[in-house]
């Protein structure tokens, strides 16, 4: 294992457990028990990666082949279990945890689509594919509004850091600024939105208009 593939392995992790803690979260917001938290937080870190490998026919998906990405997930979901209730607001926290992974899935997503062959564009929308639908089955499974179907700042955040990164790989940049690049402005993004409340604007219900009969 070269020292990249080394970085890559690591920052997967890292992305599973802040995507598995957010799950975690939003499982500490619903009482549920520690088997709840368990399954919250593996569906959460393993959701988008799991979507983005059956499309690009890479099976079984990567959490089946190694055990190490269950025991993550499992072992800081069971962490948030015992210390949920240190956070004064948990939908912030959810909320910072959240923005964490949608910056680091996005980018990885983006970087194995590319090595398993796919064109620029297609490699972008399974980085958002990545980010995102982890966090659309948990909100789903715990019967919340998703945060990607809100008028929030979510999926473009991880189409911009998407973009960046192919763009700059496509660029002939070297892959580890390219992906701190990607992740830097994916984070910011998303940060930006949720410290200022920005959003994308909303669907305002509007009078229907009157036709005439037609005879």
């Amino acid at each position: 294992m070269t020292a990249l593939d080394a970085l890559l392995r690591w920052l997967d992790l890292a992305g599973i457990a802040v995507f598995a803690a957010s799950g975690a979260l939003v499982a500490s917001r619903k009482q549920m028990d520690a088997v709840g938290f368990m399954l919250v937080g593996a569906v959460t870190g393993f959701g988008g990666g799991t979507v983005r490998d059956l499309l690009l026919g890479r099976v079984p998906p990567f959490w089946l082949r190694d055990p190490t990405w269950l025991a993550v997930a499992s072992g800081v979901a069971l962490l948030v279990f015992f210390t949920a209730h240190l956070f004064e607001s948990r939908f912030r926290a959810l909320l910072w945890a959240d923005a964490v992974g949608l910056a680091l899935f996005a980018v990885l997503g983006a970087e194995i689509a590319l090595l398993a062959g796919a064109s620029p564009w297609a490699a972008v929308l399974l980085g958002v594919v990545t980010a995102s639908f982890g966090g659309v089955v948990r909100d789903v499974i715990c019967n919340e509004i998703p945060l990607l179907l809100r008028k929030e700042i979510y999926a473009l955040a991880a189409l911009a850091g998407a973009a960046t990164f192919v763009l700059l790989r496509m660029q002939g940049i070297w892959r580890d600024p390219a992906l701190l690049a990607g992740m830097g402005v994916a984070f910011t993004i998303r940060a930006i939105a949720i410290l200022r409340g920005w959003s994308l604007p909303a669907y305002r219900p509007r009078p229907g208009r009157d036709y005439p009969d037609r005879e």
